[in-house]
């Protein structure tokens, strides 16, 4: 399967509502370069002397993309809207859990869901065993006089198999820089929990053309800290895409899915690159998550408000049909 040229959709032409942006001339959006105008849109071309996007002839075709022996396709999805953190009640969840319950689920899919912290014991001792449980956040070491904070050894204890670190919020609310969450990954990933590890861009870096910079920075942060690979999974969410009603376009995310394996693979090794599920999230929801399916780098998505409707939910879960006829 082919890649993308190395143009991305101008910020004017950003999906969904009010999204008319002015996005300054000659850039794509992921990196500044002069030279864009006349850069050649094979998929081999380089956006600067050191990031190289990977044509499908250089790497085989992931189709189903199979985790290192799960077998399964790469979704990991979120059952609740992290952006406040506070969404649902002890009603609405067990609504939730039991339309998940009751719902027929691509087998191909791994589904991971994030109540908040006071919910996840009712989530854990009424959600079907074919659902695995993250918590929303953990402490960067073992727990103590950390008031208000979990610990990564609290949430095995509780039965959750994964954290979500690294998240927006986190990041640009809470004050969490870059090594602060790589040493959170590395102490979760100690404790034998798996990590969602976000990454992702605001507005304005998008429109300065540092897309790639910021996402790197951050992938970086996390490569310095962490022991392994073998139980992390990136979630690209571009911030401006996040509750507002707005997403990237399929091409506008597979785009910096391949830039983020490509690097993974330059900086990591091989593979890594070839094993790590690389998730999007952003205004995820049941009509666009076919089309985003379908894009070879994209396994699976990191939902937010749209998992808060079973139906929906269960619809965007068994969007993974649309990889299988793409594939």
């Amino acid at each position: 399967m082919a890649m993308l040229s190395t143009y991305l959709t101008p910020a004017s032409q950003l999906s969904g509502p009010n999204s008319a942006v002015a996005s300054p001339p000659h850039f794509s959006g992921l990196r500044r370069s002069s030279k864009l105008e006349s850069a050649s849109l094979s998929t081999a071309q380089s956006f600067n002397s050191h990031t190289r996007l990977s044509s499908a002839t250089n790497r085989p075709s992931r189709g189903i993309v199979a985790m290192a022996g799960s077998g399964k396709m790469g979704f990991r999805l979120h059952s609740l809207l992290v952006a406040t953190g506070s969404n649902g009640t002890k009603d609405s969840i067990k609504q939730l859990v039991s339309d998940l319950n009751s719902a027929t689920l691509e087998p191909d899919v791994d589904v991971v869901v994030g109540p908040p912290f006071v919910y996840i014991d009712q989530v854990k001792n009424s959600l079907s065993d074919r659902i695995e449980i993250a918590a929303q956040n953990s402490w960067i070491s073992k727990g103590g006089a950390f008031t208000g904070e979990i610990s990564a050894e609290q949430l095995k204890d509780i039965g959750c198999k994964w954290v979500i670190l690294g998240h927006s919020e986190r990041r640009h609310v809470i004050g969490e820089d870059d090594q602060f969450i790589g040493k959170k990954a590395a102490y979760a990933l100690g404790q034998d929990l798996g990590v969602i590890a976000c990454i992702g861009e605001l507005l304005e870096e998008r429109e300065a053309g540092k897309t790639f910079d910021v996402c790197f920075k951050q992938l970086k942060a996390y490569a310095d800290a962490v022991p392994s690979w073998d139980k992390i999974v990136i979630a690209y969410e571009p911030v401006w895409a996040i509750g507002t009603g707005k997403v990237a376009s399929p091409e506008q995310a597979q785009e910096v899915h391949v830039a983020v394996r490509d690097w993974l693979a330059k900086n990591v090794s091989a593979e890594v690159a070839s094993k790590t599920r690389i998730i999007y999230g952003g205004s995820v929801n049941a009509g666009n998550s076919a089309d985003l399916a379908k894009k070879e780098d994209i396994d699976g998505f990191l939902v937010g408000g749209a998992s808060l409707k079973g139906s929906d939910f269960a619809t965007i879960i068994n969007s993974v049909t649309a990889k299988k006829v793409a594939a």
